[in-house]
């Protein structure tokens, strides 16, 4: 420690000539220009001695010591320093007391330079702490590790951080003429010339490192010569060949426990992200010809197969596994075979990084409050008689392809997507049954047309309203339904396509499959807002120029607000959205103004009255009279619903459906009835509903109404849910698939 900054009792001549040609003033100062160049707010303030805490973070020969000696021999204030790799606390105690005394006798302030202030640790660097905040000292630190990881948070806050880069091969040239150009420290006694070249591959080979530069220069220079130092005026002439063994082969600039380790390391996975398999290798090349551990290097990749590869290919996992196993086995040097065996691999590989939405997951859970579990995920082992646990819970073995549609995820979650598969590799086989499968999830949260029908009324609003209606094997006929309707269009990549009724979701999202470069429109029912809100959330995992036009309305309102857009689809095509009208040529009349000449209609329709009734669940009854007596007015309250002839959604079949279209001014008008059996399951929920009275139309709770008391009604609904809640049941429906051409 000395005040005098640097001070040697060395003859100037014997110290190495990098130290001899530190820079005395900032004008001697060469490169940095973007931190200590004209104006520059480092320049100023040391110009001005208005010193800061500092901390310069560079590689090494980029002139960090050499900027804290201009400052030295630039301050009024007092100097010292301190190498943090050969002193400790009890040196910069002493150099505290020091400070301290200078400042109450002589009200000078100390400024402390603490070169590789990273090698001290994190109880040293805090003893540091105070003294800085007080004013005691100013600090100014140099360091090669980024201090934003090796240097205490609280002395990064309270200093100005100036990154120092390696020098260009201008300013190393000017490093070596300023060297040759001065008499008292360097070599400008001699006349040093290069051979074509050797110049050049010093500055190239230093890498930006002026140390490295001046040192072989020091060693070319002097070696030359039969013996130095020559009489002054000397010609010493540099060969290329003296220029490579004073440098040797290019270093490769490396630290295992520093930023070059991190760089090289990020360098490479970024190489692999990139699928770039000549820069993966060369990066890996540099690695192990600098001595890094293999393991550390297959560790990384192991990371990068799950988070750059991930389902993209997920044998990529094993084969780095595999590779790092066999090195094990075999060692070094042939474990280098399978070091890039595996990094050509994942270099070459498909890329997902779809196994991030588990952080998107994780984020969730962390932001949430507790979400609760949905009662059928619950385990049925201890409290399903309690509490209902487990009840409802549908075993996918037991269904065809291993799986059913029903909620997974707590009810205030649903719709959410964390998992978003790639269209590479693996899977860009899975991508489109992944999303068939979250749509007809989604499509499971629509009241069923065909149990829906018995009661006219909006379906239960209440938290649990999406998805709580789990369904076994509707996800069969949804499917089957969506690919009839599809079959029946010849759609191109650029095509427009309208999809009516769109809430549910499952044509919404195959027409966006099929038109990619087209564009789709779902029209949503005025009545289910909800929908849209849920539809948007989960469209909002495509890209935006990809996400269907959601419009919550009807048909005429849509015209009458998108005018521009008549005529201008080349399909339309809907699920349950004519069935409840009146007018029913009208509505086909509208529906031809989106439509371009020879466009194609298809719309999937529930025929309610060739669909299964509610009564045919009783059969067959108990001898019981009271079972009978239930049986006989559920019976006649349909008679009544079923025969009423004004009532618009069942006075109506599938004749009455192909002569409005043709009214309408259709061509090519056909109908095709497709039968569907399902294994539905009803709650008591939904029985109340059904035997409840309709808001718009009369159901069959209104027509019990008229035949029976309501003591009696109640007796019905107990009937019905004993037997028939939380038990899979056969239903069977009638769905009407119409295909017709626009004139």
């Amino acid at each position: 420690m000395s005040s005098d900054l640097f001070s040697s009792r060395q003859s100037p001549q014997n110290q190495p000539l990098a130290y001899r040609m530190s820079p005395r003033t900032l004008d001697e100062y060469i490169g940095q220009e973007h931190i200590v160049g004209p104006g520059r707010l480092l320049k100023r303030v040391i110009q001005a001695d208005r010193l800061s805490s500092l901390i310069f973070f560079g590689p090494p020969g980029t002139g960090k010591t050499s900027l804290a000696r201009v400052i030295a021999r630039t301050t009024s204030s007092s100097f010292t320093s301190l190498n943090a790799v050969l002193t400790g606390v009890k040196e910069l105690r002493a150099a505290i007391k020091e400070a301290q005394e200078k400042r109450d006798l002589y009200g000078a302030r100390t400024i402390l330079f603490i070169d590789e202030v990273h090698r001290w640790n994190k109880a040293q660097q805090d003893a540091l702490l105070p003294w800085v905040e007080n004013g005691t000292v100013v600090l100014i630190g140099a360091t090669t590790q980024n201090p934003y990881f090796e240097v205490n948070p609280a002395l990064v806050s309270r200093s100005r951080i100036f990154q120092l880069l390696p020098l260009e091969e201008d300013d190393l040239k000017a490093v070596v003429r300023q060297t040759l150009n001065d008499r008292e420290r360097g070599y400008g006694k001699y006349a040093v010339h290069f051979e074509e070249g050797a110049l050049e591959h010093l500055v190239h080979v230093s890498s930006g490192d002026a140390r490295s530069l001046l040192n072989a220069l020091e060693l070319a220079v002097e070696t030359t010569p039969d013996s130095f130092p020559p009489a002054e005026g000397t010609e010493i002439f540099i060969t290329m060949d003296a220029a490579e063994q004073s440098i040797q082969k290019k270093a490769v600039l490396y630290d295992k426990e520093g930023d070059y380790h991190f760089d090289t390391i990020s360098a490479f996975i970024k190489s692999i992200r990139g699928s770039d398999p000549d820069a993966a290798v060369y990066w890996l090349s540099r690695m192990v010809y600098a001595g890094e551990d293999p393991r550390f290097i297959f560790r990384r990749m192991l990371i990068s197969a799950s988070e750059d590869i991930g389902l993209a290919d997920p044998g990529a996992l094993g084969v780095v596994e595999s590779a790092a196993a066999a090195f094990d086995r075999v060692g070094m040097p042939e474990g280098r075979h399978h070091l890039a065996h595996a990094a050509l691999y994942l270099a070459t590989a498909p890329k997902s990084n779809s196994v991030l939405g588990f952080f998107d997951a994780l984020s969730m859970v962390e932001s949430e409050n507790k979400a609760e579990i949905p009662s059928h995920l619950k385990d049925a082992n201890r409290d399903s008689r309690g509490f209902g646990h487990g009840q409802g819970y549908m075993y996918p073995h037991a269904y065809r392809d291993h799986w059913v549609a029903q909620q997974y995820l707590p009810s205030a979650l649903q719709g959410k997507i964390f998992y978003r598969p790639s269209n590479q590799g693996y899977e860009a086989r899975i991508e489109t049954l992944v999303a068939q499968r979250r749509e007809a999830q989604l499509a499971a949260s629509v009241p069923d047309e065909a149990a829906e029908i018995l009661t006219f009324s909006p379906p239960d609003k209440s938290q649990d309203r999406y998805f709580r209606r789990i369904l076994d094997t509707r996800n069969q006929s949804i499917s089957r339904i969506r690919e009839t309707v599809f079959s029946r269009l010849k759609t191109a990549r650029h095509h427009n396509i309208c999809v009516l009724g769109a809430e549910e979701g499952t044509l919404l999202w195959e027409a966006v499959r099929r038109v990619p470069e087209g564009g789709v429109t779902g029209i949503l029912s005025p009545s289910k807002p909800e929908r849209e809100e849920l539809l948007r959330h989960y469209g909002a995992q495509l890209d935006p120029a990809e996400q269907p036009e959601l419009w919550l309305g009807t048909v005429h309102d849509y015209l009458q607000k998108q005018p521009e857009r008549k005529h201008s689809f080349e399909f339309v095509i809907g699920k349950n959205v004519s069935t409840r009208g009146q007018d029913k040529p009208g509505f086909f009349r509208s529906i031809s103004q989106l439509l371009v000449s020879g466009g194609t209609l298809v719309l999937s329709e529930i025929v309610p009255c060739r669909s299964q009734r509610l009564s045919t669940l009783l059969n067959p009854v108990s001898e019981n009279q009271t079972d009978q007596e239930a049986l006989e007015l559920l019976l006649a309250a349909e008679e009544r619903l079923y025969l009423d002839p004004d009532h618009p959604l069942l006075n109506w079949d599938v004749e009455d459906l192909t002569s409005s279209l043709k009214e309408a001014g259709f061509d090519n008008v056909h109908a095709e009835l497709l039968p569907l059996e399902e294994q539905r399951l009803i709650r008591p929920q939904d029985i109340d509903r059904w035997l409840g009275a309709g808001r718009d139309f009369p159901t069959i709770g209104t027509h019990l109404s008229s035949l029976a008391e309501g003591e009696l009604i109640e007796k019905i609904k107990n009937i019905l849910k004993t037997r028939l809640s939380d038990t899979p049941i056969h239903w069977e429906s009638v769905t009407c698939i119409l295909s017709a051409d626009n004139a």
